[in-house]
């Protein structure tokens, strides 16, 4: 394969229909969303992003175009006797464009999403994965947590 150079930076404002492209192309190849309005969807994104500032996102880009995303929900906790201020992420929408992938663009992106985990100081990070992605996540030093649990709404 030919090697390709990417970087990987925290997004911007200016990258939400960007961001917006590669969530539309999550939902329809990866999900089968048969489309609908993607011009309004990218207005929504560059809402979102306006809107939910510990909504961190990260881009990876290759020949100046984004070919991945991941995000970093930072989240305020509960705090505890001895520890007045806490905060945990989440890990939300990690997309690599499938002509990349498994070529390293998703464990930049985490690298990245992890530096800035430890850069905030968070307690822990959490993902939910899908099952393909899950050997993804335990190469990038992930780990299975028997206390975590999930509940679900009904569809």
């Amino acid at each position: 394969m030919d090697d390709i150079e990417v970087t990987v930076r925290r997004a911007a404002e200016a990258d939400a229909a960007a961001l917006a492209g590669l969530r539309w192309r999550r939902a329809t190849l990866d999900h089968g969303y048969p489309g609908g309005d993607p011009d309004g969807f990218a207005a929504a994104m560059g809402d979102f992003m306006r809107g939910h500032p510990g909504h961190r996102a990260f881009v990876a880009e290759a020949a100046g175009e984004v070919v991945g995303m991941a995000w970093l929900a930072v989240l305020d906790r509960v705090p505890t006797a001895d520890r007045h201020t806490r905060r945990g992420g989440d890990v939300q929408s990690v997309f690599v464009v499938p002509e990349l992938r498994d070529r390293r663009v998703g464990a930049l992106l985490m690298a990245a999403v992890l530096d800035e985990a430890r850069h905030l100081g968070l307690e822990h990070v959490t993902v939910h994965s899908s099952p393909r992605a899950v050997a993804f996540y335990e190469r990038n030093g992930w780990s299975h947590d028997p206390e975590w649990l999930a509940w679900a709404a009904e569809a």
